[in-house]
């Protein structure tokens, strides 16, 4: 049994699907409501869930917590598990792309590498990233550092929110590097070098338009 818990914190509802204290999916949003159908969607088919109706478990309170801390841009204690229900390549999928440090960036390619999985895998868990804001899906970029999209959306304004949120993050990283997960090496650049591709270019890839029309 999957269980669901949506809580406001600061004016935002932070939301948890969970099972025997691991996560199957996490959601931030301006309503209760938008924050339980977030957590519904990445219930996998065919298993059980319920709200919560109130009560808090010691779990459910660390995990919100947590969320809060990440929300504000606090990233020194994540540290999750996944519920037995999250199946490969999801698992990994998540687990790898979680461990992007702030300030650096990575590929789709650099992640289905250090998972185990497939470059269009993981397209599709970023797009959707049931576990926001655990795993930074806007620091996943494009081979050739590209902005490529952001929660599935390859328009204008998405590739504006996603720049604003990478030039919030930069910290002066000036070499490339590898984080280890689960004994592979992910390879992530800094978040400068995705910033001045976009200002160079001014867009995802060739097929789109400009990021400052």
């Amino acid at each position: 049994m999957i269980v669901l818990h949506a809580r406001a914190v600061g004016g935002k509802w932070y939301g948890i699907a969970y099972a025997a204290d691991g996560l199957v999916a996490t959601a931030v949003s301006p309503s209760r409501a938008k924050t339980l159908a977030d957590l519904r969607r990445a219930v996998p088919e065919g298993v059980r869930h319920r709200v919560d109706d109130g009560d808090r478990s010691d779990f459910a309170e660390r995990t919100t917590a947590l969320l809060v801390e990440l929300e504000s841009g606090q990233e020194e204690h994540k540290d999750f598990s996944l519920a037995d229900c999250v199946r490969e390549p999801l698992a990994g999928v998540l687990k790898v792309a979680a461990a992007i440090p702030l300030g650096y960036v990575t590929s789709y390619g650099n992640i289905a590498k250090a998972s185990g999985s497939d470059a269009r895998d993981v397209g599709r868990v970023m797009a959707t990233n049931p576990l926001y804001p655990i795993v930074p899906c806007h620091r996943v970029v494009g081979g050739d550092l590209s902005l490529v999209g952001y929660f599935g959306s390859k328009a204008p304004e998405a590739l504006r929110a996603k720049l604003d949120r990478l030039s919030r993050e930069a910290r002066g990283f000036e070499a490339e590097q590898d984080v280890v997960v689960e004994g592979r090496a992910l390879r992530v650049y800094p978040v400068e070098w995705a910033i001045a591709r976009a200002n160079k270019h001014g867009r995802a890839d060739d097929r789109q338009k400009s990021l400052f029309d």
